[in-house]
């Protein structure tokens, strides 16, 4: 590949990033990275009416969130700045003025009644109505009028737009990355608009210039913006420019049915849909998701490494990472697989680490922990016992509360089952014997426990069921005995007794 390699990623500040931007944002980095390349974010905000506060930093907080930080950016500025379009308005009009002198663009006075009532016209005779060769010299701009007629209208103030003049009966090659050569017929394009009156640009206008002045070598965008490749290419010939290369990837698919993975889809089937919660949509940082996590299962959606692997740190992603096995058809979305993403990346965290996490997400649920059981040192050793079964953090509560509180209450279920009339004596002299022992480890336990129960011709089951029932409330958690030990000798003394007397009455 010759050239620095220059990419970004150019949301609109109109709301949350879905989590389709992250994985642009995503496949933008990984292609930087591998080619030793620039991720720059510009923010195209030129549409103002949709503009939404507080969108941009959401944005911001959600790359560095996943650990996809930009080089380049709003608060990142370097020579080619600045990076929000409405701070770069200045610049287009130029370009327009351009493209209306060399005959490529021409001015539309064109009103939105009078184009609403050809649509209507159109659509009356089972037509569809398009702004192009066929009827522009019918229409109101500066091709069916004279110089002096458009001169008049612009300097008396009149609403006007810049439209792009698609040339009739060409053929426009085309060449992505991802779907090869495409050739499309210019008859089927419409004029489309470039630039206003009010001073600001189209999309397809600000995204060429801004691209160009910003030297990106290769435009990586979703599937969406294919149908405006065409229009695109031309703008760049038009200006003279030299084009980036282009690749569209694919839509992230719904879980079920047809269709694009929508918001409604992440409410309606209880996953999140943005990488963090905004307003009342949770997030994948708030739903208890690691970002590794989250990188892991997006870069897989759309993308092939050619192998049976599918866990990937963010530098082997880099490594790995080919435009070329970025699929053609769209990814469908799998909320269970993310889970189970999420659950590998548990298992390699750190116990310290997650005991520190554990803590303070307890606090925030006011889940106060008695003060001897409270260090981390403590809650590591809980975690190392309970985390295999952790799909997220706060999994590690529901799985191991009974560390940390004595049962309440007991399962009814176990109880009728494992509840028998001399199970109160058997538990007494359980007690006695645990309360007995001087060197109060796992394995200490389990021996003397398992010798007393053959000592006393007793079945196993008369005695480990109810007793698991009595430490923890339920027939669930690790080994019985590590639970034990770890508890300690007095709380499963006391947990003994406080059952046989709450159970028998």
């Amino acid at each position: 590949m010759t050239g620095k390699v220059r990419v970004r990623f150019a949301p609109s500040p109109t709301g949350p990033l879905h989590i389709g931007g992250v994985r642009t944002a995503l496949f933008n980095y990984l292609f930087a990275k591998k080619h030793q390349g620039e991720f720059i974010l510009r923010i195209e905000d030129t549409d103002q009416k949709r503009y939404v506060e507080g969108a941009e930093q959401y944005i911001i907080d959600a790359l560095n969130w996943c650990q996809i930080p930009y080089d380049e950016g709003p608060g990142k500025e370097k020579k080619y700045g600045p990076y929000r379009q409405s701070e770069r308005k200045e610049l287009y009009k130029q370009y327009a003025e351009a493209l209306i002198n060399s005959g490529h663009a021409y001015y539309a006075f064109d009103s939105s009644e009078q184009l609403d009532f050809h649509r209507k016209d159109h659509e009356a005779k089972g037509k569809t109505f398009i702004y192009n060769y066929h009827n522009r010299l019918k229409l109101a701009n500066s091709l069916s009028l004279s110089k002096e007629e458009t001169l008049t209208k612009i300097q008396s103030g009149e609403d006007y737009v810049v439209r792009f003049k698609t040339p009739q009966d060409t053929q426009i090659p085309l060449k992505d990355l991802i779907r090869g050569n495409i050739t499309i017929d210019s008859n089927t394009l419409d004029d489309k608009v470039l630039f206003k009156s009010d001073g600001m640009p189209t999309y397809h206008l600000a995204n060429i210039v801004d691209d160009h002045l910003m030297e990106i070598s290769h435009v990586i965008r979703g599937e969406e913006w294919l149908p405006s490749l065409a229009l695109h290419k031309q703008l760049y010939d038009a200006l003279g420019w030299e084009a980036p290369q282009f690749a569209h990837l694919p839509l992230i698919m719904k879980p079920v049915g047809k269709g694009k993975l929508s918001k409604r889809d992440g409410e309606k089937m209880g996953f999140p849909v943005f990488p963090l919660s905004w307003k009342d949509s949770i997030g994948y940082r708030e739903a208890g998701y690691f970002p590794e996590a989250v990188t892991n299962f997006l870069a897989l959606l759309g993308w092939n490494p050619g192998t049976e692997q599918e866990i990937f740190s963010l530098s082997e992603l880099v490594e790995n990472f080919s435009i070329e096995r970025v699929n053609k058809s769209g990814a469908r979305f799998d909320p269970d697989k993310t889970k189970w993403y999420n659950q590998h990346y548990m298992q390699e965290k750190d116990n310290t680490e997650l005991a520190h996490k554990f803590i303070a997400s307890l606090k925030t649920k006011n889940i106060t922990l008695p003060e001897d059981k409270k260090e981390v040192a403590y809650a590591e050793k809980v975690i190392s016992l309970i985390k295999e079964r952790a799909v997220f953090l706060d999994d590690l509560w529901e799985l191991g509360n009974y560390f940390f509180e004595a049962p309440s209450s007991y399962n009814a279920k176990a109880v009728k089952k494992q509840w028998k009339e001399d199970t109160p004596n058997i538990m007494e002299e359980v007690a006695k014997l645990v309360n007995g022992l001087e060197d109060y480890t796992s394995e200490v336990l389990e021996k003397t426990v398992k010798q007393w129960i053959t000592d006393k011709g007793l079945s196993f089951g008369k005695v480990m069921p109810p007793l698991r029932l009595i430490i923890v409330g339920d027939m669930k958690g690790p080994h019985l005995f590590d639970i034990m030990a770890l508890i300690g000798k007095q709380d499963t003394v006391e947990r003994i007794k406080t059952a046989i007397k709450q159970l028998n009455s």
